[in-house]
């Protein structure tokens, strides 16, 4: 089996799909202990991983709003602020 990519290199998406491919394995729970164990270590990595990149992720979320000029002003997201 090929060695896995470092956890700081994967995409989000990268990530997350290696992470729920985890979790499977380990629900199903046939695997050894020292197996069971560095899969579970693994997904601690890939969670952590994937938080990371989500907060980043939120902290560049922009939003457009009406300038009163027929065009749009860009302004930073604040979540929970909607005018629904």
């Amino acid at each position: 089996m090929p060695k896995p990519k470092p956890v700081e290199k994967l995409t989000y998406e990268e990530a997350f799909e290696e992470l729920t491919l985890l979790v499977k394995q380990l629900e199903e729970g046939d695997l050894p202990l020292e197996e069971a164990l560095a899969l579970f270590e693994r997904g601690q990595e890939l969670g952590v991983r994937c938080n990371q990149l989500l907060e980043h992720a939120e902290l560049r979320l922009r939003e457009l709003t009406p300038d009163g000029e027929g065009g749009f002003t860009e302004i930073d997201f604040t979540p929970g602020d909607s005018s629904d």
